[in-house]
């Protein structure tokens, strides 16, 4: 029972701080805003976080835990492998180009975030490449792609769709014509050799 109470607790002020990150910033929010948002002490916040930045990663957390879930939902759907590596990476643009319009505040904490690589970025980044090497090694199996190490062609699928994927360069390129998304993607589906079954 005292477990669940923690657990409900933490929600509560991941909540809240989300909620006020959103309204004001992340880099204005304080503990005491949040724990004044709350009825409680910051003390008592600090019960749960050890610090501001722990309260920041799980906030991180929880957004980029939401987008790895819609991505993970494509990788595993039905269809070869080719295409569903198109629908990835399209996926990938997508949910950061709303995330962006959507959450510009929290958008702005996840760019801080992978500028000073959080381990948090540094997680969801491990599960992205893991994610597009599976992928990429089911397209390998399937006489679809011709790689020899797909451990290493999920990072460098990742690395070359930054442009389209890291809010920093998204937003530095948005007036640079070339490539065009779906540009990319056929580049990248030609490095890994695709042949459509």
């Amino acid at each position: 029972m005292l477990e669940h109470s923690t657990r409900d607790t933490r929600c509560r002020i991941l909540t809240a701080a989300e909620r006020l990150f959103r309204e004001i910033g992340y880099q204005k929010t304080t503990v005491a805003d949040i724990a004044k948002a709350l009825g409680m002490s910051p003390a008592n916040v600090y019960r749960f976080f050890s610090s501001k930045k722990a309260i920041n990663e799980a906030v991180v957390a929880q957004c980029t835990a939401e987008m790895h879930a819609a991505l993970e939902a494509v990788a595993r759907g039905e269809g070869p492998a080719g295409e569903r590596l198109r629908d990835l990476l399209h996926e990938m643009y997508r949910t950061m180009a709303e995330f962006g319009v959507a959450d510009a505040k929290i958008h702005e904490m996840v760019a801080v975030a992978m500028t000073e690589s959080w381990q948090v970025i540094r997680a969801h980044i491990d599960a992205l490449d893991a994610l597009l090497s599976e992928l990429v090694r089911q397209g390998v199996a399937a006489g679809e792609f011709t790689v020899d190490n797909p451990e290493v062609a999920g990072p460098c699928i990742r690395a070359a769709m930054a442009r389209f994927c890291h809010p920093q360069m998204m937003r530095q390129c948005a007036e640079i014509p070339h490539p065009t998304l779906d540009e990319q993607i056929d580049f990248v589906l030609a490095a890994v050799g695709y042949r459509r079954r």
